[in-house]
């Protein structure tokens, strides 16, 4: 029997698109390229037991999840966004943690720069919870 702990990453780099990002008028109304990053800690138990394409994590569907959700609609913080993501990652894939890290190429700063990047780690939540423990012992 394998150890319960075993654990799978799949990382997908370089996810690229432009969107109206930013918490101006004006940085929203241009667009600008955003550049994201995803890791996927996946159970053991979602490697394919086949050499089949269906029998894993549809890369795809993972960025489409990115783009599509970052053209949906104009956020005026990254952290709203990749936050956004990890929400939609977490109801399509089996992932118990998720790492999702959004760069703007040409953030607004009075210094230059070269990007700014915000990186947010998310664990997915037990479905067990205090409440529900008690109601099963019969407690109220």
């Amino acid at each position: 029997m394998g150890d319960l702990g075993s654990a799978y990453t799949l990382s997908l780099r370089g996810i690229h698109f432009v969107a109206r990002f930013g918490t101006s008028r004006e940085e929203r109304s241009r667009g600008q390229e955003i550049v994201v990053d995803v890791d996927l800690e996946l159970p053991e138990s979602a490697l394919p037991k086949r050499d089949r394409r269906r029998d894993v994590v549809d890369y795809d569907q993972v960025v489409r999840c990115v783009v599509e959700e970052g053209l949906a609609k104009d956020f005026h913080l990254l952290e709203s966004y990749v936050t956004t993501i990890l929400g939609r990652l977490f109801a399509v894939t089996p992932a118990s943690r998720i790492r999702v890290a959004a760069t703007k190429t040409r953030a607004p700063t009075t210094y230059p720069i070269d990007a700014a990047t915000v990186a947010v780690v998310r664990r997915r939540e037990k479905r067990t919870q205090a409440s529900d423990v008690g109601a099963e012992r019969g407690d109220r």
